[in-house]
């Protein structure tokens, strides 16, 4: 084994347990403490994995964990006065965090899944591999939204129809895509979800469509598409909104002539999948605005299901959350129950993030309420003005300027003013602004250049 872990945070004592843990059990362990020698680490061996420790150095601030957890893996460990700093860095893409004192089993556990699972992506192969592993259904409840949903997906679900999944951040749109591959005829073929903010616009085409040896520099070797893997399945486009113009003409002809070209090839083959997409942006108003191809839209709308949000089917939030307890992977021990003012709540708050939000809370009420067999409302971390009606009507946004602003600048103020409302919730924010979070980020990216 020569896979090469980067362990960076304050506590040296701690670490070097750690380190022996892990290079007992093969793995390459770097040690930082501080900024200059995580930089030396990284520039000498680019690592598989970043195990960062709280509290960690000043120096690494939101915007490293941040572009860390863009190039590499990261595990968190915390103890329970770090818990909120953790979930911060999962906010910013970290993969998963453990709390100490953890189970060197656990541990490594943990590191090894994590690791593997990013050798997958690199690999081409992440997408299968994390479907076919999903946890059961969620979409549970006796909630008349969620009939009328089931009902509709068991009517799609046996045809071979295009289907376009509408609905809020948060709302389960991969978790019904999952439900209408379970009941088609395609079942045994493989998911291949892919999230298409993920993929930079300069490698889509290939990652979709595959290449051929010499197609481009690098390209050493024949390498198939999403759409081959996809082969006898489904091929599931999560925020389809977000695909660059020159890939939709081409998925466009996809869904037309059940036909593609892998870059940089001569022959066409044969799309023997099926294709379902999904999104959280307004696609009529984004092809009136010439944002998105009229055409494709019309292939994409042959069936569409629209995901109502959880505020809407507020009855199925008991069972969800019972859902949540017993497989939450923070309950191992026991398996908790949740007290009726906690539950009423639950009730009370309009989950602007949805059902992920819940789990996110659920979750986090476990881990909370320690060894109690009963979550209390005290566990809950849901913002106060979400269950306490506010005593005025609710007012509009004002901002004020010394000086006649561009259009860029209200642009980049008012997402900023909209960050702090919703305490860094980035979907949250795009889902206001009627944006991807792809073309959120590049919002905020120009304004930490500023």
């Amino acid at each position: 084994m020569n896979d090469h872990i980067l362990l960076v945070g304050r506590d040296a004592l701690s670490h070097r347990h750690i380190a022996e843990e892990l290079q007992q059990r093969g793995y390459q362990v770097a040690a930082r403490t501080d900024h200059a020698g995580i930089q030396r680490a990284l520039a000498d061996q680019p690592p598989d994995l970043i195990l960062l420790d709280h509290p960690w150095p000043r120096e690494v601030s939101k915007a490293v964990i941040e572009q860390w957890a863009h190039d590499y893996p990261v595990l968190v460990l915390c103890d329970e006065t770090g818990i909120d700093a953790a979930l911060d860095a999962l906010r910013l893409g970290a993969t998963e965090f453990l709390v100490k004192p953890v189970d060197s089993e656990e541990l490594a556990g943990a590191v090894r899944r994590i690791i593997d699972h990013a050798l997958l992506y690199r690999r081409g192969e992440f997408y299968t591999s994390v479907v076919r592993h999903e946890a059961p259904s969620l979409l549970v409840g006796d909630s008349a939204p969620l009939r009328q949903l089931l009902a509709s997906l068991q009517a799609v679900a046996p045809t071979e129809a295009t289907v376009l999944i509408l609905g809020e951040s948060g709302v389960g749109k991969e978790k019904v895509a999952q439900e209408i591959h379970r009941l088609s005829p395609a079942a045994e073929g493989p998911l291949v979800a892919v999230d298409c903010c993920s993929l930079q616009e300069s490698l889509f085409e290939s990652e979709l469509f595959g290449h051929e040896r010499g197609a481009f520099t690098g390209a050493v070797q024949r390498k198939p598409g999403l759409i081959e893997q996809a082969r006898g399945g489904t091929l599931f486009l999560d925020e389809i909104g977000e695909i660059p113009p020159t890939i939709q003409a081409k998925l466009l002809r996809v869904l037309e002539t059940r036909r593609f070209r892998r870059l940089g090839g001569t022959v066409d083959l044969e799309a023997e999948v099926r294709i379902v997409a999904a999104t959280n942006r307004d696609l009529d108003a984004m092809a009136q605005r010439g944002e998105f191809r009229q055409d494709l839209l019309y292939r994409l709308n042959a069936f569409v299901v629209a995901v109502p949000p959880l505020r809407e089917r507020r009855e199925d939030i008991p069972p969800l959350a019972r859902q949540f307890l017993t497989h939450s992977g923070f309950s191992k021990r026991i398996v908790k129950r949740m007290s009726e003012p906690a539950l009423q709540q639950l009730l009370d708050y309009d989950w602007p993030g949805n059902v992920r939000e819940l789990r996110n809370v659920i979750e986090r009420a476990i881990i909370l309420s320690g060894n109690k067999l009963k979550i209390g409302p005290e566990h809950l971390t849901l913002p106060q003005i979400a269950v306490t009606p506010p005593a005025t009507p609710a007012t509009g946004v004002t901002l004020t300027f010394d000086h006649e602003p561009t259009l860029a600048e209200i642009e980049r103020h008012y997402a900023q003013l909209l960050l702090t409302r919703h305490q860094g919730r980035r979907a949250a924010v795009a889902r206001v602004l009627g944006i991807g979070e792809r073309t959120l980020y590049r919002l905020l990216a120009n304004l930490k250049q500023e």
